[in-house]
């Protein structure tokens, strides 16, 4: 589904992300662990095109067709989307209307099939006529960036911290739906979707299985593994001791071998 080989990104006079390669294929979720600043946000960003966010060396394909020089547009209809740590706020355009769009309409009132996807995650029609992230509470704007995918159905769906923001009873409601976004409520051999997870602290995980956990650190991917294992590792070692961790189990293992 996604194939990234040593892809080094500049964002400005800085390097951000050096060497860094990564496979999912199809049916698969991944986790990214990191720190602040240690590239995460910046490799969405890429992935989804971005002009500030400059491929210096590297590959991106998704779903086997090269993408690291096409338009955001191109890699949306591919079947690209994306939820937001902090979307911008869109004055003069509803909620509904962003909706509209993402299902493919260009106007029209919200219709039926707006508001059912709006209910299976609590949002009222009254809220649908706000405008976009205007006002909205953390978890608000979550359930409205996770609305807008559910309209538009990618194939490859990426999610900038999730739960950042968030209390539990909307990380719990977000966690339900990104399971059913990603095909996670489906045997393994019938997932169609893909997708990645970028989370600072981990909260989502207690509401979402993954396949694969990688931890970033300065720009590259420093250690992968198991999703259980790895979290663990993160939320009682802290990043770089998780890393070092990894390192070591690894040499033991090929000691052994």
């Amino acid at each position: 589904m996604l194939e990234i080989k040593n892809l080094t990104v500049q964002v400005g006079c800085r390097e951000i992300l050096r060497d860094l390669s990564l496979n999912i294929e199809r049916g698969e979720v991944h986790v990214l662990f990191g720190p602040n600043g240690c590239g995460k946000t910046t490799l969405l960003m890429t992935l989804l095109g971005f002009p500030n966010y400059k491929v210096t060396r590297g590959s991106v394909r998704l779903k086997g067709v090269e993408i690291t020089t096409l338009p955001t547009n191109e890699r949306v209809r591919l079947g690209l989307g994306m939820s937001f740590q902090h979307p911008p706020e869109i004055r003069g355009v509803k909620l509904g209307e962003m909706v509209n769009i993402a299902l493919g309409r260009k106007e029209g009132e919200i219709d039926s099939e707006v508001v059912g996807l709006a209910r299976r995650l609590n949002i009222s029609v009254a809220f649908l006529n706000r405008d976009v992230n205007l006002g909205f509470s953390g978890g608000e704007v979550k359930r409205s960036e996770i609305l807008q995918l559910l309209a538009q159905s990618p194939d490859f769906i990426m999610f900038d911290e999730p739960d950042s923001g968030v209390d539990i009873e909307n990380i719990e409601l977000i966690g339900e739906v990104m399971r059913e976004l990603l095909d996670r409520n489906k045997m393994p051999s019938r997932r169609e979707k893909a997708g990645l997870i970028i989370t600072h602290s981990g909260s989502i995980m207690r509401h979402l299985n993954a396949d694969r956990a990688h931890v970033m650190l300065d720009g590259r991917i420093a250690c992968s593994g198991m999703p259980d294992e790895i979290t663990r590792n993160v939320m009682a070692n802290g990043f770089e001791r998780c890393v070092e961790l990894c390192k070591t189990g690894r040499e033991n293992k090929e000691g052994l071998e």
